[in-house]
Order: C-alpha cells, then sequence, then structure tokens
C-alpha cells in the first residue's frame, strides 16, 4: 500500500514538476481501494487527505465491514428497538467492536476490530453448576482475572458438571468454543501474583469431558486433563458451523467429571468464549 500511496504523491525532491496529489483522487476512486481493505487499515488512511477523510466515513465502506445481521446485533447491544440514535454504518461498527453485555451482564459479545466477526464470552453465573449453591463445594470469589469480575471456585467435589447455552443469531462461519479455566485460586501478595494449590486435587486421575451440542443436530466433544496450575487455560470444546444468519441457532456445551471413585477441587471456572476458528 506503501508503494501505491508514494506513486500517487509524486515527488518534488528532485525540483520536478507536482505530481498528482493525493487531494486530487475523487472519493469514489479512494472508496474503491478502501473497501478491499480491513478496518484498522481504513483507519489509519483516513488521516492521508480529505478525499481518503471522506471516503473512510462511507456507508459503502462500512456497511461491506459489517455481518449482515448487523441489525439484530446493534439492537442486541443497546436494548432498543428505535436506532434513531445511528448517524453511520461507521458508528455502528465501533459500537458493535466495544464489549456488549446482555442477559443481565451475565454474557458479551463483540466484533473484532480486524476482521469483524463475532466473539462472545459467558459468565460462570450464566452456566448450570451441580451443587454451586452449596458453599462447602463452590463459591464465587472476585478477582480482576475476570472480565466479569468473579469466578467460580470448586473446593471439593465428587461429581463435577456444568453445563450451559445460547440462543443467538450468529452471523454465518466457524465458530470455535473454550472453557476457560484456572486450576489454584490466585492473589495478589505484596504487588505480585501469587496461586494458592491447596484445594487442587483429583484431576491427574480421569480427563474432563468436553462437550457441545447444536439445534441443527451438530456435535463435537473432546477429553482432558487439566494439568497446569497457576494459569489460564482456554480448553477446546469443539467447533460448530453456521450456514443461515437469519435463523437463531442454539448451542449447549458442558464439561463434566463424573467418577465418583475420586474427589476433585481447586478449580476456577471463569467463562465460556466463543470465537471464529482461528
Amino acid at each position: 500500500m506503501g508503494a501505491v500511496v508514494s506513486s500517487i504523491v509524486g515527488s518534488d525532491a528532485d525540483g520536478g514538476a507536482r505530481g498528482t496529489a493525493l487531494g486530487d483522487l475523487p472519493e469514489s476512486c479512494v472508496a474503491e481501494v478502501l473497501i478491499h481493505l480491513d478496518p484498522p487499515e481504513i483507519c489509519r488512511l483516513a488521516r492521508l487527505s480529505r478525499a481518503f477523510r471522506g471516503a473512510a466515513a462511507a456507508d459503502a465502506i462500512w456497511g461491506a465491514k459489517l455481518p449482515r445481521n448487523y441489525g439484530y446485533l446493534i439492537v442486541k447491544a443497546s436494548g432498543e428497538a428505535d436506532l434513531e440514535w445511528v448517524v453511520s454504518k461507521k458508528e455502528i461498527y465501533a459500537r458493535l467492536c466495544r464489549r456488549n453485555p446482555f442477559d443481565g451482564g451475565t454474557k458479551e459479545f463483540w466484533l473484532e476490530k480486524q476482521k469483524g466477526r463475532i466473539c462472545m464470552l459467558i459468565s460462570s453465573r450464566a452456566l448450570s453448576i451441580t451443587g454451586i449453591d452449596d458453599r462447602r463445594y463452590w463459591n464465587y470469589i472476585p478477582t480482576e482475572e475476570s472480565r466479569f469480575h468473579a469466578v467460580a471456585y470448586l473446593q471439593q467435589v465428587w461429581w463435577l458438571e456444568v453445563r450451559g447455552e445460547i440462543d443467538f443469531l450468529f452471523p454465518e462461519g466457524t465458530y470455535s468454543l473454550f472453557f476457560r479455566l484456572h486450576l489454584g485460586r490466585a492473589s495478589k501478595r505484596l504487588g505480585l501474583r501469587v496461586c494458592n494449590p491447596v484445594h487442587i486435587h483429583g484431576w491427574d486421575i480421569k480427563p474432563v469431558l468436553f462437550q457441545l451440542s447444536t439445534s441443527d443436530g451438530q456435535e463435537a466433544q473432546s477429553k482432558c486433563y487439566l494439568d497446569e496450575p497457576g494459569v489460564w487455560v482456554h480448553y477446546h470444546v469443539g467447533d460448530f458451523v453456521v450456514k443461515d444468519f437469519d435463523a437463531p441457532l442454539n448451542v449447549r456445551f458442558s464439561m463434566t467429571q463424573i467418577d465418583c471413585t475420586h474427589t476433585k477441587g481447586g478449580l476456577c471456572v471463569d467463562s465460556v468464549l466463543i470465537q471464529p476458528k482461528v
């Protein structure tokens, strides 16, 4: 892109006549270039000249970057059916790139700034956790390491069962689903992060089973031993494909370890992440 810009600008360094400058280009020509670029590149080039700035604000440019069901997404984000406040599609894109909480703040979605693809995070408070009401087994503990400011902490249990689901109009594409987990209880001491491993046990005996299924018949599962204490890990459950952006999809997911021959504990459950498959 730098070579293209240089050729347009021309060079006066040798004392030659001034060539065609960026400001001489019509916005329609600039728009034909910008529409093929990613949003961060469009924003950077908007600083080059008035023509680039005008083209970079055009609805035609940002409409091509938005998901096709952006109307549903902006209503979901704002909680309002009346969108009179919307000035431009660039503004819609910027709004959707922020954290957009819904369902009482237990879930949130946003667009990737680079490609405009949707990501979603589901809090542990939106999950069905067996035994969560019994403080002998589970507690919600505050932490700055979660975007929801709290995680479900397991001290000890025989039967591990965590389930959740989401109904959403996902844009078309392939998505990956992960559980965000942490072995041990992290805290700060004298400004340093420390991890208390006192309750960690039982995860090396049998693997945890992760599963997902969708309302259109897709299924996936994986098994994994939890063996990385002290760090947050995204455990991949599986992938699912969205073919119809105009039809709601129900996605159900779970993590279980229901072998009651041994107890397990010392686990933090933060959230479930859904993002475009890399």
